[in-house]
């Protein structure tokens, strides 16, 4: 029983379309509008700024004039001391000298600080919108009836249609 009426109903199908037609006609365009939409659209915004830094000038110290003096300390502060004070003032002439030995030799040091200006690319993201076109609504007219529909092109003044037949 369900074979024989899907059977019919499958030759009913094909007599109906057997009896449809389609064709290519045209139809007149009475407008076709552009249609919009607005879009986010985050860009980069850079600036450069001048900015004054302070820069240190001079000459790096010198470490010469401690080691000499810290051996001569120890050598002066050996002399000195007696058993276990000896070792102490050992010690202590080596630091003393080589305080004094790095005084002296970088005394002529001159340490000299600037204003300066630089130049600071400094930059952001700013949120913008623009419009893109997102495609047409067209008004067109066939046999007296008028249509609407949205399109992705603009038409001209002719709008291509395909035109299906088929009976009631």
């Amino acid at each position: 029983m369900k074979t024989a009426l899907s059977l019919t109903l499958l030759a009913a199908t094909l007599t109906q379309a057997a009896y449809a037609e389609s064709f290519t006609d045209y139809a007149r365009v009475r407008s076709s509008t552009p249609e919009y939409e607005r879009v986010s659209v985050p860009r980069k915004e850079c600036t450069v700024e001048t900015v004054n830094e302070t820069v240190r000038r001079g000459g790096d110290r010198e470490i010469g004039g401690a080691i000499v003096g810290g051996i001569a300390g120890a050598i002066i502060g050996n002399q000195v001391g007696k058993g276990h004070g000896r070792e102490a003032a050992t010690a202590a002439g080596a630091v003393i000298g080589a305080l004094a030995g790095d005084r002296i030799d970088n005394s002529d040091r001159v340490e000299t600080y600037s204003t300066e200006p630089r130049e600071v690319r400094r930059c952001r993201t700013v949120d913008a919108s623009e419009s893109r076109l997102i495609g047409y609504r067209v008004i067109y007219e066939y046999r007296g009836q008028q249509y609407s529909a949205f399109m992705p092109n603009d038409p001209g003044r002719e709008l291509r249609l395909r035109v299906n037949i088929t009976p009631e």
